[in-house]
Parts: structure tokens; sequence; C-alpha cells
């Protein structure tokens, strides 16, 4: 029960009851998808045994490649829905209200990426390496977000700003030198090294700049402004998202096939076909390029676009997971990791070899076959629903401020 506190001297209201809060199911639909995708990439990447670059097309095979593949879709539909669900937030509060939200909130972000995250994936309460990957960028871009409200930008400025970061990054790559790459406030910003570069913050302490900031502020600015889509009549939306959906995937199949712009890798001939398609989908995600945001992206909407009438089992169940995504991504990184220590010792490992990789218990010579990723990948989401489905109930029926940010 919740109560509200009336004015002095005004007659007491009866108690109200909490009611279920609203979601949009083709939105949670969406990202139930990702989030399920998105462990068998953290999972590939602690226990396939040798750890396989799986996008070096040398050495990989085509299941590994598409293995990686898919998981592309995460990192963008996550950040792109993180847009869309900042504007649905801003319909039920002023633009005071939603810009300090924002900002809250990326704050907020920040600090579980680097405090909580780096634990679940390092197991180091010292924090000798410390990772800024997805949850870093969702919490930068908000904060960017929500001083673009406060300064009362509307939707459609905010959406011309993202088309202009989302089409125009990649010209910066003509940019590069040693100078320019070395200069920490360019690779925070605009060209994040990946995790092939540790850089020293002192004390024996590390950090990987996995995700440059600016690429995916683009990504939850367009998704702010597509925002608007969904105080539309639902037939022109769905038209509206299938052809920006289209028309980003026909740009990636023309840029791409030429290597004209977009994509700093170019893709050449195989030895056959399949892999000469393979090296046509392996676009560059360390910093994301356009081609990357384009497919991965224009998938995505296609999705959306079309799951507004999903009411089937399989779409409720997915739906669970996409409805409390934050909680989710947390818990799946401790269960994952708590797995993978157990299969470490259990295959006859010992602690003096669980840190000499960038993922703890997860060196070379440990490991299942990329069939036994896939068979734990599906323990661990099917574990994750139980409490999915509780919290997510939870969040419906209850409307404590701190929900809001969980």
């Amino acid at each position: 029960m919740v109560t509200f506190t009336a004015a002095p001297f005004a007659p007491q209201r009866p108690l109200i009851a909490a009611t279920p809060k609203t979601r949009i199911p083709s939105i949670d639909l969406l990202r139930g998808i990702v989030m399920l995708i998105m462990p068998i990439d953290h999972l590939r990447d602690m226990l396939h045994f040798g750890h396989p670059f799986a996008t070096d097309l040398h050495t990989t095979t085509p299941i590994l490649f598409f293995t990686r593949w898919i998981t592309h879709l995460c990192a963008p539909a996550f950040v792109f829905l993180s847009g869309v669900s900042a504007y649905l937030a801003g319909k039920r509060r002023t633009r005071q209200e939603l810009a300090g939200f924002l900002i809250k909130r990326g704050i907020w972000l920040l600090f579980i990426e680097v405090f909580v995250i780096n634990l679940a994936v390092e197991v180091d309460p010292l924090y000798h390496l410390i990772v800024l990957q997805v949850i870093w960028a969702i919490g930068g871009s908000m904060i960017l977000l929500g001083v673009l409200v406060w300064a009362n930008a509307s939707p459609r400025v905010i959406g011309a700003i993202g088309l202009v970061i989302f089409f125009g990054h990649n010209i910066i790559d003509v940019l590069h030198n040693d100078t320019i790459d070395n200069n920490p406030i360019w690779r925070l910003f605009v060209s994040a090294a990946g995790f092939s570069r540790h850089d020293p913050i002192g004390h024996g302490r590390y950090f990987v700049l996995a995700y440059a900031l600016l690429p995916w502020t683009g990504v939850m600015l367009l998704g702010y402004a597509i925002g608007t889509l969904y105080s539309q009549d639902a037939a022109k939306r769905k038209r509206a998202l299938t052809t920006i959906g289209l028309a980003l995937l026909a740009f990636f199949v023309v840029f791409r096939a030429f290597n004209i712009y977009g994509d700093p890798a170019p893709w050449s001939v195989q030895k056959n076909f399949l892999f000469s398609v393979m090296s046509f989908l392996n676009v560059t995600k360390y910093p994301c390029s356009l081609l990357y945001l384009c497919v991965t992206l224009g998938i995505s909407l296609l999705i959306l676009a079309n799951t507004e009438g999903a009411t089937n089992r399989l779409s409720r169940i997915v739906i669970v997971y996409g409805s409390v995504p934050f909680f989710y991504y947390i818990v799946h990184w401790f269960l994952a990791q708590s797995i993978t220590i157990i299969l470490f010792f259990s295959l006859g490992h010992h602690m003096s070899e669980a840190y000499h990789s960038d993922f703890a218990f997860s060196t070379n010579t440990f490991g299942l076959p990329l069939a036994g990723v896939y068979g734990i990948w599906l323990l661990l989401v099917t574990v994750l629903y139980f409490p999915c489905r509780w919290f997510a109930n939870y969040k419906k029926m209850h409307r404590q401020w701190w929900l809001s940010y969980l």
C-alpha cells in the first residue's frame, strides 16, 4: 500500500493501492532477445578452451565467427533502447526532472561499471584492472543526453546531433596518428582501442577503455529521438521503424560492398564464398564503426517494428528478461563468474593459475569446447529466468524511487 500525504488542513485521502506500471512489450521483447544472446559472448570469452580470436578469418571457424557475430547486436540495441526509454521516462517528468534523473542515473551507472561489474569480471577487490565497457558507454551517454535535455534541446535537435555523430564519426579515421591516438581525452571520447591496450593509472593499476563515448552517445541520441514514434499511431510507427531499419541495412550493403566509407577495416574476397561473406560482415566494434552500427541497428529496428503484436508463450518468456535488463546484466556476470570458478577448480586447476588473463580464472589451458559453452549458456539463462520474473513482478507493483535506478 502507498500513502499520499495531504496538504495542511486538507481532507485526508484514503489509501490507494499501487497500480502496475505500463511497459511497451515490443521494447522489452527486443531488449530480452539481446539480453539472452549477450551471455554467449561473455561465456565464450571465459570458458572456450584456448580462447581463440573469433573474428580472425585466418584461424576462426564459421560457427565460432557467427557465435561472436550475433552478439554484435547486443550493445547497439542496449544503448539505443536506453535512449528510447529516456524519452518515455520524460513523458512522466518535467524537463528539469528528466535532466536530473538522466545525469544521476548516468553517474550511478559509471559507479556500477567500475566497482561492481569489474569486481564480477576480475574477482579482484583491489581493482588492479578496470575495464570500461557498455555500462560505461550508457552511463556517459546518459549524462550527455541529460545535459542536452537540461539545455532545453528538443527531440528533433537531439536527433539531429545524433545523426551528425552517427554518420560522421568515422571521418576521424583519416586523422589517426600516434600523437592523437595516445591522447587520453581523444581515446576516451573518439577512438578507444578496445581490449588491446592497458593504460597505467598508478600503483600497479591499469584501465582498459573498450568503448569510445561519442559514437555510442550518437546511438543513444537517435534512440531518444525515435522514442517520439511511441506517441504516434502503431501502424505509422511500424512503417517508420521498418523504413529506417531497411535504410540502415541498405546503407550498410552499398557502402560495405564498395568499401566506400564507414569502417576502417575493408572486406576482401576470401578462400571461399562463406569466408567472403564472413569478411563482408566482419565490421569493427572497437571503436564502433558506422557500418557496424548500421547493420546491427537495422536488424534491431526490424525486430522492433514487427513484434508489437507478439503474444505467444515464447515472447512472454523473453519479455521477462527484457523488463529487468540492468538487474539481469549485473546478476548474469556474477553467475557466469561463479560457474567459471567452479569449473576451473573442478577441472584440476589451481589458484596460482587464476590471474593470467583479462578474465580471472580463464587461462589458455582451461576451458570447454564451444558446444560446452552453449550448454553452460542455456543453464545460465534458464536459472536467471526465476529471479528476473520475481523482480519484474516486484517492479510492476512498487514505486520506490530506487527502482528507477535498477
